[in-house]
């Protein structure tokens, strides 16, 4: 060991040997982890427990974002006509439709379908239209709303406009759900944003105290490598290493047991036969964003060792 802290920065003043540098530099970082086991493991379960229960947050948060989606793209509005509304005049409001740049299709239903449609739909309560004598059902155009005007703002202005054409007696969509569910994701996303952030601190804070636990144990071989010339960026690039790799290897840890706890709930919804169909409807974090995941745990790793060694240079100074 001694022989390496006198190589080590002997090697990093001399050409063609940053190849022997690099190995000098992670060798320290896993000769560190390997002299502090106990304490490396408990900082890599903690900060995998602590970024897990952010991530259930933020898979939650990805499945409702993604649920919306799939509610918004199945809205459909239904603008329904006055009674009284000649043929020509249905022919005008559903031009002025089709000419909406909003709209993306659209589909006529006369008063004689939406009787058929009813009938089909509710055989049992066809008979409370038969005394009526004459079809009460309006006719209707059944719109759907292109993908950039489907957020619920984008949908109410545009219900608000078309209620104004002549001939339109009322436009209905589920307005209510629509601002419910939007209400409900925000509230998920600030909360996940809110324990993120303080769960974060505590993953920095976690690995902080790692790296100074390990700072303090080999304080007198740092003393000797500032005595033979070291630089002070050499002797941290190790433990600024060795927290990155511990905010990694946590960050990987939970991700495997988010995995765990999706595949278990899946699996028990499959079983019970509750919510049936709904385990294919939920979705895991993709590729990419289990690789940021694991990136942002080394950029919290990274920032933990950093704050421990500014603090233990200022003790020492």
């Amino acid at each position: 060991a001694c022989a390496d802290l006198v190589t080590g920065p002997v090697a990093a003043g001399t050409g063609g040997v940053g190849v022997k540098m690099l190995s000098y530099l992670l060798r320290e970082s896993w000769v560190n982890m390997r002299t502090n086991r106990m304490t490396t493991v408990v900082a890599i379960l903690t900060t995998a427990f602590t970024l897990a229960c952010v991530g259930i947050f933020l898979l939650l948060y990805v499945n409702l974002r993604a649920a919306a989606g799939w509610l918004q793209d199945d809205i459909k509005i239904m603008v329904y006509l006055d009674d009284r509304l000649a043929a020509d005049s249905i022919a005008k409001v559903e031009q002025q439709l089709r000419g909406d740049h909003a709209v993306a299709s659209l589909l006529f239903i006369s008063k004689e379908q939406a009787l058929g449609e009813f009938k089909a739909q509710f055989p049992s309560e066809s008979h409370l239209l038969e005394g009526l004598g004459q079809n009460p059902l309006p006719a209707s155009f059944v719109v759907a709303l292109s993908p950039s005007f489907r957020s619920p703002d984008s949908v109410k202005r545009w219900a608000e406009r078309v209620r104004r054409i002549t001939g339109v007696s009322k436009v209905d969509y589920n307005q209510d759900w629509i601002d419910a569910l939007a209400t409900v994701i925000r509230s998920i996303e600030l909360v996940a944003v809110g324990i993120g952030v303080i769960l974060s601190a505590a993953a920095v804070t976690i690995i902080a105290n790692t790296i100074r636990l390990t700072l303090f144990a080999r304080r007198d071989e740092i003393a000797i490598l500032r005595l033979i010339g070291a630089t002070t960026s050499f002797i941290r690039i190790p433990y600024l290493v060795e927290g990155a790799v511990l905010g990694a290897l946590g960050s990987a840890l939970s991700l495997g047991m988010l995995k765990f706890m999706y595949e278990l709930f899946r699996q028990e919804m499959r079983t019970t036969g509750r919510f049936a169909g709904l385990e294919n409807l939920i979705a895991f974090f993709p590729p990419s964003a289990c690789l940021a995941l694991i990136a942002v745990g080394m950029g919290l790793g990274f920032a933990g060792s950093f704050v421990s060694i500014r603090r233990f240079g200022e003790a020492r100074t």
